[in-house]
């Protein structure tokens, strides 16, 4: 067992974990480096199109959502493949299931770009 780290060494660690789980996905996850390619353009036009603190969120917040969730559907295919790669149902369906998380994480975000780019050009 390894021992239990508190407080500022355990934030450390922790942050170094994260940033560790970015690297890979950045160097091994094509889905995710084609939806950081996506949001980061549009990062700088949420303060164009949002109207408020609220939008700006909403748009912000749906693109770190995409992400979130790519980086979840990563981390299950990930732990299908360490336990075989022969066909499963079970596995199949974890990574249908996490792949159809991303997707409506899509959806939810092009919902929102969509609807406050239209009330902004349109509205």
């Amino acid at each position: 067992m390894k021992p239990a780290r508190t407080g500022w060494r355990h934030l450390i660690d922790a942050t170094g974990y994260s940033l560790r789980g970015l690297k890979f996905a950045f160097r091994h996850e094509t889905a995710f480096r084609q939806e950081l390619a996506l949001c980061v353009p549009l990062l700088p036009l949420a303060w164009w199109i949002g109207s408020g603190p609220v939008e700006w969120i909403l748009l912000l917040g749906s693109c770190l959502l995409v992400l979130t969730v790519e980086l979840i559907n990563s981390a299950i295919e990930s732990v299908v493949d360490r336990i075989g790669t022969e066909h499963h149902e079970l596995s199949g369906r974890a990574k249908d299931i996490g792949s159809a998380a991303v997707m409506l994480a899509l959806v939810a975000a092009g919902l929102t770009w969509g609807l406050l780019a239209w009330q902004k050009f349109f509205g």
